[in-house]
């Protein structure tokens, strides 16, 4: 399949997705805010399939179709099948799947980010010892799953919203270790997610030398 085939395909699903969002006006027993949040998630993660092509004709950054294609799975298990389809209520560690492919996906953007800023020495890419990426997408997507913790910490403070599950569907709160289990799970799972990768990206790279330059983001001048 072609990248523009894989993207009209999405966006087919995409909009399948916001006309099932939609009809659940007529007979879900659901919320109408919570349904009418759904479409606007919806809407949002359509427009966010064009996110690579806004990247480039606004920021003149090129993403290259291997980091698309992560990119494009993600939005298709987190948005329309985990908040859209709501698996995220049907499946109860569907939030655990997203935490083990989103470190995956941000590990692949590290090797991205690290071979655009090593462009300009005289040494090929494929002639740098491959550790340097793998430690590299490893730390990134660490880093990364930190920072979303602080972000989920920050909403729960400010709206109490319960993101790092600190309390039960009743709010009754936990207390002591079982308070940061969740948290700690998310931190764990994401940590397999980057060492999945780079297991999987260190097979490749010995089979192919310039593997990593499938990861190149460019920035047009």
């Amino acid at each position: 399949m072609t990248y523009n085939n894989i993207r009209r395909g999405l966006l087919i699903f995409g909009f399948a997705t916001l006309l099932f969002n939609i009809s659940e006006f007529f007979w879900s027993k659901a919320s109408p805010l919570a349904i009418l949040v759904s479409i606007v998630e919806c809407l949002l993660g359509i427009g966010l399939i064009y996110g690579p092509e806004f990247f480039k004709r606004y920021f003149k950054i090129v993403f290259t179709h291997q980091l698309v294609y992560f990119y494009w799975l993600f939005l298709f298990m987190s948005v329309f099948l985990g908040t859209c389809l709501h698996m995220m209520d049907i499946v109860p560690f569907w939030d655990k799947i997203l935490h083990l492919t989103s470190p995956m996906i941000l590990t692949a953007v590290g090797y991205g980010i690290l071979g655009t800023l090593l462009e300009g020495i005289d040494t090929e890419i494929r002639h740098i010892s491959p550790w340097v990426f793998l430690l590299f997408g490893f730390a990134f997507a660490g880093v990364c799953g930190v920072f979303w913790e602080f972000w989920e910490w920050s909403w729960d403070a400010v709206g109490n919203m319960n993101l790092q599950r600190y309390m039960t569907i009743d709010g009754v709160g936990f207390v002591g270790h079982a308070a940061l289990a969740d948290t700690m799970g998310d931190l764990l799972i994401n940590t397999i997610g980057a060492i999945l990768m780079g297991a999987y990206s260190w097979k490749q790279q010995l089979k192919n030398p310039d593997y990593f330059e499938g990861f190149l983001i460019k920035i047009l001048k």
